[in-house]
């Protein structure tokens, strides 16, 4: 390791890459650009290996244990009788906790980082000071699918209240039992303050890679007024709730107001969830890997607004900050701006659901204010919301971690 430099343990769960994952692309330029001063070894539970060669020229070490299938009925039924939630249990793994062992067995380091508490039970008890990084509040974010599921779903929700309860005991649990807890949104962070008691929950800015807001667009814009959905991970229930709630309501009177228009639904797993609605005006597509043809960039360059309701809150939406700074307004509802101080209506539109609709129509067909709109969105990302700043707090945080051993 390089001497003059802090030894991190990382731990994630999943490997940080450049995709459309918001989690992982978050994890993948922090260790980009903590690389400089930190000497990294990162441990990750993975399915497969993608986007393991980009990671690595950032750390000193990468350890990935394999994991299993997500849905394992053993994984299922043993929650049942666990102490803990599903989200726990699936990625409890002894591997993973053997492989972390060995590392703090062999290696001195400053301090653990470990990316969502869902992975901290497979850390051994260690005096080492321990950094927790809560991407969101999961279990706000399952009690409110738990709350809205319709249909034969009905017939579960007593077992699925009871994952939830398990899911807050334990993330509460480990907010009050860290060293450092750290959160992403000032929302996430009043929350989980005024649930420990906790008066030193840090706060870490999300940001957006320089090559978003520094670069001249590559892409022309669509000739027929669009729409973007994405580009996300469609296995994470939030973008889900999202698609359906355009397609449900908002879609409907805006092509029936704008007729050419159309709705690109783009991400990861895209195709699986909702090519059923593939059509000459629903573009349903996996958009490709950072810097190939039509990667996240190419999307967000050639769509003309981003809308994008969101059912709950919680973290920092990455698709909207790459987004603005690409100068593409975001048209959502209060629950889907968190961490990102906008003034409405300058920089993007925040509104109720049921004006989700209307504001586009009127983005759409104003293209002076849309074009504006576009432009300060993309003044205040490259003022506000560099990944290089915000990864500079985090180095703070470290430092004072530092000082206090």
């Amino acid at each position: 390791m390089a001497k003059n430099k802090r030894n991190i343990l990382m731990i994630t769960p999943y490997i940080p890459r450049l995709s459309q994952s918001g989690g992982q692309n978050s994890s993948f330029y922090s260790i980009k650009y903590l690389s400089p001063d930190n000497n990294i070894t990162l441990i990750c539970l993975s399915p497969d290996e993608e986007g393991l060669e980009d990671v690595k020229k950032y750390c000193y070490k990468v350890v990935v244990v394999k994991r299993g299938k997500t849905w394992d009925p053993k994984k299922v039924l043993f929650t049942g009788f666990s102490p803990y939630p599903f989200l726990v249990m699936k990625h409890i793994n002894k591997d993973f906790r053997d492989a972390i062992q060995n590392e703090l067995n062999n290696n001195s380091f400053d301090l653990i980082h470990c990316d969502c508490f869902y992975p901290m039970p497979n850390i051994p008890k260690t005096k080492i000071p321990i950094v927790l990084v809560d991407l969101t509040v999961e279990y706000n974010v399952y009690k409110h699918y738990v709350e809205t599921v319709t249909g034969w779903k009905k017939l579960l929700k007593p077992f699925l209240w009871i994952d939830v309860l398990k899911l807050k005991y334990w993330e509460t649990y480990y907010w009050k039992n860290t060293q450092t807890v750290v959160a992403f949104a000032e929302e996430d962070q009043k929350l989980i303050s005024k649930v420990t008691g906790r008066k030193d929950v840090k706060l870490f800015q999300n940001g957006v890679d320089n090559k978003f807001f520094e670069s001249k667009p590559k892409t022309a814009k669509s000739k027929f007024p669009s729409i973007l959905f994405g580009v996300s991970n469609m296995k994470w229930m939030q973008n889900r709730e999202s698609v359906e709630m355009i397609i449900k309501d908002s879609w409907p009177e805006i092509k029936k107001s704008i007729p050419d228009c159309k709705l690109y639904i783009i991400g990861r797993h895209a195709p699986d969830y909702y090519g059923h609605y593939q059509s000459k005006d629903v573009i349903v597509e996996e958009a490709d890997f950072d810097g190939q043809a039509k990667d996240p960039m190419y999307y967000y360059q050639h769509c003309w607004v981003l809308v994008a309701p969101m059912g709950s809150g919680g973290g920092t939406r990455n698709k909207f900050l790459e987004a603005m700074a690409c100068r593409l307004p975001i048209v959502t509802t209060p629950e889907g701006m968190g961490g990102i101080k906008i003034e409405n209506f300058k920089q993007s539109i925040i509104c109720n659901y049921d004006k989700i609709a209307i504001n586009t129509i009127n983005l759409l067909k104003d293209n002076k204010k849309r074009n504006k709109m576009g432009d300060e969105a993309n003044k205040l990302i490259s003022k506000n919301y560099s990944y290089q700043s915000s990864v500079n707090g985090l180095n703070q945080i470290y430092q004072e971690i530092n000082n206090k051993k």
